[in-house]
């Protein structure tokens, strides 16, 4: 293997140089925009919670599971290890004053839904509420919760799926009818650009690509 010379001038860091706190903002700034993971879980008491989770991903297919990433314990964690269940809930545009009412640090025995005046919806098979105004809602077991570093990872299976009627389109969900809310660093936010189609390339495209451009050349 031939290594060249770099050919972007660059910053290099090193996290045990610049700390944790340093490494906080710049892995929110680089790994962006990020799907926000609107939790909502029951603890065990019967409170409801709801919480925003940006760190958040599909990790299988076949069985479908999702999951999301407490950053410290906090209240989505402790009701998922009580109870074994939460709902993924997909959050829209117009719903973003909520979600980030949604984000602050409220006491446990407090409930998010009523004060962001947003609907609590029984689920079909679990007891968790789902989120009302959400266009989209995954009601999930947990699978797992594993510490990683500073934070949890929660994995979820998915048991049923509720999909607002209105962003469905042609047998598929509509990304700009969705129109998501896309997290970004500090107090950052995004929403959905210009978007395209790309297929993806075949190894044979690939060798027939380079045979073109050496006929060519």
């Amino acid at each position: 293997m031939e290594l060249v010379a770099d050919p972007r001038k660059r910053i290099v860091i090193e996290p045990a140089v610049v700390g944790p706190g340093a490494m906080y903002h710049l892995m929110n700034a680089a790994i962006a925009p990020r799907p926000v993971a609107w939790v909502s879980t029951l603890a065990p008491n019967g409170t409801p919670n709801l919480a925003p989770h940006s760190y958040t991903t599909i990790f299988s297919t076949d069985p479908p599971i999702v999951g999301f990433v407490s950053v410290g314990r906090k209240d989505s964690l402790n009701n998922c290890e009580a109870t074994g269940e939460f709902v993924l809930n997909i959050a829209s545009q117009p719903l973003l004053e909520q979600l980030n009412t949604t984000a602050a640090d409220f006491p446990p025995a407090e409930d998010e839904f009523g004060w962001a005046n947003l609907s609590r919806v029984a689920c079909d098979v679990i007891a968790a509420p789902r989120v009302g105004e959400a266009p989209i809602s995954f009601e999930t077991r947990v699978v797992t919760t594993q510490p990683v570093g500073n934070c949890f990872l929660i994995l979820g299976e998915v048991l049923r799926v509720h999909i607002a009627s209105d962003i469905w389109h042609n047998g598929r969900i509509d990304p700009l009818r969705l129109d998501p809310i896309l997290r970004l660093a500090g107090s950052g936010f995004g929403r959905l650009g210009e978007t395209f189609n790309l297929r993806r390339p075949t190894w044979q495209d690939i060798q027939n690509r380079t045979a073109n451009r050496e006929e060519s050349s």
